[in-house]
């Protein structure tokens, strides 16, 4: 999906992953991991949601674990 035509906000964002096992969430260079993805509700949409309150991009969901954003030593390691 092409995040520029198709915004992801907040609760719809949450509606995504809220059943999640993991979640991996890349700024930059720093990577935070959550696993607990329900009692961290509101630290997860702080990473996960980019400055333009969208989604960050890229998002991908593999089985019920997401990688959001874009860091390459994450991606070598999670894929």
């Amino acid at each position: 999906m092409d995040a520029r035509k198709n915004r992801i906000e907040d609760q719809q964002a949450w509606d995504l992953v809220k059943e999640a096992r993991e979640i991996s969430v890349a700024k930059g260079k720093k990577v935070v991991n959550f696993s607990r993805v329900t009692d961290e509700k509101e630290a997860v949409l702080k990473r996960m949601m980019g400055p333009s309150g969208n989604l960050r991009a890229p998002t991908l969901r593999i089985k019920d674990q997401f990688i959001i954003g874009f860091n390459l030593e994450m991606y070598e390691k999670k894929l």
